[in-house]
């Protein structure tokens, strides 16, 4: 039988310390892999410390290696935003989650303040999801009284507001959907303001 295994279980050897050229690494891996912000690398490189531990007796300055990465355009926070921001609006999501997932990711507010979508995208989402979902005119049969609460909670939880659910699901047809969405792009509000 095998030394390193004890009773049917595997031992598992703890992780080799992190030095200054490992954890570069790590980070470069992860910059390549993930489409990524400056707060999530930091995160990232925070936990595998704690996990790894370091060898040497001064600490890392993870700051200065995320500052690093961002002076080299390894991470962009703005690029991040956009790309993220144009997934979750065309996967159905409305603007309030698309700022939380921003927030979350460690974006700062003035990026996120120019990632919020215009009134035409805000509506073009809504739309998206009231199709995936078959609520309001894309519905097989029209909804009773609960099931319309539901579609417009499930329409709230995805991010939209109260006024534009209403507005999807109150529609009598698709033609009355796409002339609420053309409204807003008459008005010449774009993607992101």
């Amino acid at each position: 039988m095998d030394s390193n295994r004890q009773g049917g279980i595997r031992k598992r050897r703890a992780p080799k310390p992190l030095s200054a050229a490992s954890l570069e690494e790590l980070a470069l891996s992860y910059a390549a892999r993930f489409a990524t912000t400056a707060a999530k690398l930091e995160r990232y490189l925070a936990r595998k410390l704690r996990e790894r531990g370091w060898e040497d007796d001064h600490q890392p300055d993870v700051p200065q290696l995320v500052a690093k990465f961002v002076e080299k355009g390894f991470v962009d926070d703005e690029v991040y935003a956009r790309a993220r921001a144009s997934d979750l609006l065309r996967r159905g999501y409305g603007a309030r989650r698309v700022n939380q997932a921003l927030g979350q990711a460690g974006v700062n507010e003035e990026v996120r303040s120019q990632m919020r979508p215009g009134d035409a995208a805000k509506r073009q989402a809504a739309v998206r999801l009231a199709q995936r979902r078959r609520f309001g005119p894309f519905a097989i049969e029209a909804p009773d009284k609960e099931k319309r609460e539901k579609q417009i909670a499930a329409m709230l939880r995805a991010g939209h507001s109260f006024d534009h659910a209403r507005a999807v699901l109150d529609a009598p047809s698709e033609r009355a959907v796409e002339q609420w969405i053309s409204e807003a792009e008459d008005n010449g509000d774009d993607e992101f303001r």
